[in-house]
């Protein structure tokens, strides 16, 4: 197996913890979306389960079309589930992604043009309307998504101008931390507007010479003494891994059988360092180049510049792009744990 050696360039910019990181706001939260689909135009890959030919009799139906099920023979159809997340705040018009499995015995749903899906809460109202040509996953041809393929029908009400509280939960429950949030805010505010209730949830009441969402920013970006150490959840069994937003990696080199993993600090306004690393192979940030083509991975040195600190979201990225098996990468973030390179708590799922 060819060596190949994966640099992430670490900044020497260091970012404080902020309340934002570790809280979230009671009410302003992500609302999960659920339908049931039909795919055609499938190449023979589709399935010829009874409810995808019943679903095909009821679309044909509603277009004054009769046709019994068993006279149906074709697999260019699938059935599917459809799921989505509505943002906090989506408006009527807004796109969202879909995420499109397949529910029966097709092969492949790849390519497949996915009909009208109307995608519901859990209060049964419908939210979204779904549609269009599905990009199946490379590991698993019976489930893919549709980019942008859902507009937003119906909006969640809340309506943060009037109000005159906020509340803030805790990622995870500290009384520690809690405390010092209350503290820093009405430190901050110069007036006590802040009360832990316990140890997990902040109310702040709003001054009255701030807007709402002015007010809110304001409490997010103020700064911790303390850091609240965010998670890593592994799934072996199934090749899972569910990391939080913004955990970095410090300093360190990793050799392993087929790749070489070293994250070292750099100046990144250094001109000459920015030339080198694009003639090294892969470069990875705002103005994205991969050698001279867009598939060139094929290399002895791939560089991956993330032009700030490094995650392990960009270190999964970075092992993608090198096509390492899932297996490698939960290898490397368990011993960048076992090192002390990564401020996370790594918990493998049983």
């Amino acid at each position: 197996m060819k060596k190949i050696l994966l640099t992430l360039f670490l900044s020497l910019t260091i970012h404080g913890q902020t309340i934002k990181d570790i809280t979230n706001i009671v009410g302003i939260r992500e609302n999960q979306l659920i339908g049931h689909g039909l795919i055609v135009g499938l190449p023979g890959t589709g399935d010829k389960s009874q409810f995808t030919m019943q679903s095909l009799q009821n679309l044909l139906r509603n277009s004054y079309v009769k046709i019994p099920t068993s006279s149906i023979k074709s697999k260019n159809i699938a059935t599917v589930m459809v799921t989505a997340t509505l943002p906090p705040f989506a408006r009527q018009g807004d796109k969202i992604k879909l995420k499109v499995s397949s529910i029966g015995d097709s092969k492949s749903i790849d390519g497949g043009q996915l009909l009208l899906t109307q995608l519901k809460g859990v209060d049964g109202r419908v939210y979204a309307l779904g549609q269009g040509t599905i990009v199946a996953n490379n590991s698993n041809k019976r489930s893919g998504f549709i980019y942008d393929g859902a507009t937003v029908e119906n909006e969640v009400k809340f309506d943060l101008k009037d109000e005159n509280f906020i509340t803030l939960s805790l990622l995870k429950q500290d009384a520690t931390v809690a405390t010092q949030i209350e503290e820093k805010i009405n430190e901050v505010f110069g007036q006590k507007i802040a009360v832990a209730y316990d140890t997990r949830t902040i109310e702040v009441a709003k001054p009255a010479n701030i807007s709402t969402i002015r007010f809110i920013s304001q409490v997010q970006n103020i700064k911790l003494d303390t850091m609240m150490k965010k998670k890593i959840l592994i799934d072996p069994i199934k090749e899972v891994i569910i990391a939080g937003a913004g955990i970095t990696i410090n300093p360190v080199t990793i050799s392993r059988k087929g790749f070489t993993l070293r994250i070292k600090k750099t100046n990144l306004a250094d001109k000459d360092w920015k030339d080198k690393a694009r003639n090294k192979g892969v470069d990875i940030g705002d103005d994205v180049t991969i050698g001279n083509t867009a598939v060139q991975v094929d290399i002895n040195n791939a560089l991956i510049n993330t032009k700030r600190l490094p995650t392990i979201s960009d270190l999964v990225r970075a092992m993608k792009v090198m096509k390492l098996d899932i297996s490698e990468i939960i290898d490397t973030i368990k011993m960048l744990d076992s090192l002390g390179a990564i401020d996370a708590e790594v918990e493998i799922v049983r």
